[in-house]
């Protein structure tokens, strides 16, 4: 059986700081428009990282079993490495499945019960990015489907649940903050591309090819930025010191820019994690000031 460190490992922590800035942000939208319920904003943060941590294990479980992890470039997996059984993981997955489900069930019976059906959908598209006969994260859909839950889905909903109204800020937020948790994967998957390539798995990387994969990351980081401008003009021009986020982003860029392939470019992946994060708390504190 896999020990505490091991278990810690496959929730893959690097990853983390993608479910805390869609509710930073969505938390400041809604402190801007003086509407802000922070217990909410905290069962939304519990949600976020529930989902995370359940699509990490569900995604080790999913691959380890077919074989897509046997040979990795990457960070250890359980069910690839044999340190912990399939079904161990598989029940680790659920369990953050049911978390994240228990805190939604709460926002929802206080907000609107549609939600419920927001949360449904969450979920199985989290379980089905490499679950099932045939996994979207197998066809190229994967950065797509990040950028819809923990962009548009995360961002949107953490500043609905506290306003219960539409927010245009919400919008651009959401696009600054999935543009950089795709680029997240997009890293991940042009580092796997040889492994991807011989398990047959056609990510996006894959079908792309590295160079343009390198330019579809440039691409996000970029789209982070025009972002910012869009949610600063939404709202306070104070919201550009979110721009400071390009102080981390860049040391990435460069160096997927560069031409690293394999384990050369895990760093980039806890760099634009951290990015992600450095952009929606900046944003946020501007927001959270102004409101």
């Amino acid at each position: 059986m896999a020990t505490p460190g091991q278990w810690w490992a496959g929730a893959r922590p690097r990853t983390l700081p993608a479910a805390v800035s869609p509710v930073l942000a969505g938390t400041g939208v809604a402190a801007y428009v003086d509407a802000v319920v922070w217990w909410k904003a905290l069962l939304a943060l519990v949600v976020s990282l529930a989902l995370q941590i359940a699509v990490n294990y569900a995604n080790d479980y999913s691959d380890g079993i077919r074989g897509t992890d046997d040979d990795r470039v990457g960070p250890m997996r359980l069910v690839g490495s044999g340190a912990a059984p399939a079904a161990a993981v598989k029940l680790a997955a659920f369990l953050a499945f049911a978390v994240a489900a228990a805190a939604g069930l709460i926002l929802a019976a206080t907000t609107a019960w549609w939600l419920v059906v927001v949360g449904l959908v969450s979920v199985l598209a989290a379980w089905f990015y490499t679950g099932g006969s045939k996994p979207y994260g197998y066809l190229g859909l994967g950065e797509l489907m990040v950028f819809v839950f923990f962009g548009l889905v995360a961002v949107i909903g953490t500043t609905y649940v506290q306003t219960q109204t539409w927010e245009w800020p919400a919008f651009f937020a959401a696009v600054g903050v999935g543009s950089l948790a795709c680029a997240i994967l997009v890293v991940n998957n042009l580092r796997d591309i040889p492994s991807d390539t011989a398990a047959g798995k056609l990510t996006l990387a894959v079908k792309l090819g590295a160079d343009r994969t390198r330019a579809f990351y440039l691409l996000l980081v970029l789209a982070a930025a025009a972002a910012v401008v869009a949610l600063a003009a939404a709202t306070t021009w104070a919201a550009l010191i979110g721009l400071g986020f390009l102080a981390v982003a860049l040391r990435g860029l460069r160096i997927v820019m560069g031409g690293a392939t394999g384990p050369a470019l895990i760093p980039v992946l806890q760099q634009t994690g951290l990015a992600q994060l450095l952009w929606a708390s900046l944003v946020a504190l501007a927001l959270v000031s102004a409101g």
